[in-house]
């Protein structure tokens, strides 16, 4: 079984060859004809013979000696002092340090830079189980530190991969629900991956298609991307998924909320059924495993804490309960008291765009820091809006549940939830007692 020690590039870039295209097919896209109401009408279902494709390595795990010593005792203590629940045959024992994963310099250099202690429940059970090329479901809340569960991983499959040549897609596939989700992924990516010269990208709608299939076209190894534009390059031939071995669905569940399953479907179609999947859900409804049955093969599923979902234990959550009228009023003394802190970031969660913005502006109007995001907003409007909030420059930030996950935002901050129903308003108050790990 081959490591994963440095692999020696002698200078090399992870360029792109000319050639024809590999793993036969075209880069012309199907044939134009008739047109096709539901996107991913046009592409057609892969039949694969996995004799007749090319073979890959996906188990790169070593057992660091430290870990082969620890007693089941100490395995079990460890995942029940973790809240750490496993499923599956011959699930590796968890890590406990970082360097106990053995993983290359060029990305343990820029995990010390990061000051971190020790791994987080899902990073210490998931990266042995990812690492030795088994399917996963990661079960666990968001902030809990699961991108880089499932990216360094990949990271150290891809370095162990034949080069990209012309024509080739990604070998990575991040598919996640939202735009501001893929951002926050394709930055850590990037951080990680540019000290072994890996390329990566994001595309998501809303944003210009040209950049985007510059990049695919460029070369990839890591896509990030959802799953309504990512069908759009597909059946156009902007990009495929011939190469792909390492796919990872991010937020299934929500993805599901949102009605992306029979998108989800047509994409992993196009993608070798051998490949290495790994799925991370907030939640384990009968629909995500029903996802999980059909696209993964004899997985581990970890959990961290409880199968539904719940509340998060790293927070303090004040209700108040209170007459319609009286919202605003203690909206004003709570900020009051907020902006007095040193750390002030604020984020107020409202039902509707249209109370996102009449808020905004008549929080601006009284001279409160506030700007508002929502899904009607231009995604360069969202990225500056977030931009001004993460590095203070606004330090309140009215939204929609167009933020509620994956903003990746790393300083403590407060949440105010409104919620109205009949003469009662309920406000939810969360402190967060730390910063979140991607």
């Amino acid at each position: 079984m081959p490591g994963y020690s440095d692999r020696d590039r002698g200078g090399r870039d992870r360029g792109y060859n000319s050639g024809p295209p590999r793993f036969g097919g075209s880069r012309n896209g199907p044939p134009q004809g008739k047109k096709f109401g539901n996107p991913g009408d046009r592409l057609r279902k892969k039949h694969w013979n996995l004799d007749e494709l090319p073979k890959f390595e996906k188990n790169f795990y070593q057992e660091h000696h430290e870990v082969s010593r620890r007693t089941p005792q100490e395995v079990d203590n460890y995942r029940r002092s973790k809240e750490i629940t496993v499923k599956g045959r011959e699930v590796p024992k968890p890590i406990m340090k970082f360097h106990e994963a053995s993983f290359p310099n060029y990305v343990m250099d820029v995990i010390h830079k990061q000051n971190w202690t020790e791994p987080t429940p899902i990073q210490g059970q998931g990266w042995p189980v990812a690492l030795s090329g088994k399917d996963m479901v990661g079960i666990a809340q968001t902030g809990s530190g699961k991108t880089l569960s499932y990216l360094l991983p990949a990271i150290v499959h891809i370095n162990h991969q034949p080069f990209l040549e012309h024509g080739d897609g990604p070998i990575c596939l991040v598919l996640a629900p939202t735009r501001e989700l893929a951002q926050q992924v394709q930055q850590v990516a990037a951080d990680y991956g540019k000290a072994s010269r890996l390329k990566s990208t994001c595309i998501y709608g809303g944003a210009p298609k040209g950049p985007q299939i510059r990049d695919l076209e460029r070369g990839v190894e890591i896509c990030i991307a959802t799953p309504g534009r990512l069908i759009d390059f597909l059946e156009v031939g902007k990009t495929n998924l011939r190469r792909c071995t390492y796919l990872v669905l991010d937020e299934a569940d929500r993805m599901l909320d949102m009605g992306f399953e029979p998108q989800i479907r047509k994409i992993v179609d196009q993608i070798r059924p051998d490949r290495q999947t790994l799925m991370w859900s907030a939640t384990w409804p009968k629909e995500v495993r029903q996802l999980a049955e059909d696209f993964l093969k004899e997985y581990v599923q970890i959990n961290v804490g409880a199968l539904q979902l719940s509340a998060n234990h790293n927070i303090l959550q004040i209700v108040d309960v209170c007459n319609d009228g009286e919202k605003e009023d203690k909206l004003l003394r709570l900020l009051e008291e907020i902006m007095s802190e040193k750390e002030n970031k604020t984020i107020i969660f409202v039902e509707t765009k249209r109370r996102c913005d009449d808020l905004t502006r008549r929080m601006r109007r009284d001279g409160w820091p506030a700007m508002g995001i929502h899904g009607d907003k231009s995604q360069q409007e969202r990225d500056w809006v977030l931009n001004e909030f993460k590095f203070g420059k606004a330090p309140i930030l009215i939204a929609t549940d167009v933020a509620s996950r994956g903003l990746g935002l790393f300083l403590p901050f407060y949440l105010e939830l409104y919620f109205i129903s009949g003469n009662l308003s309920f406000t939810i108050t969360i402190y967060y007692k730390y910063c979140c790990y991607l």
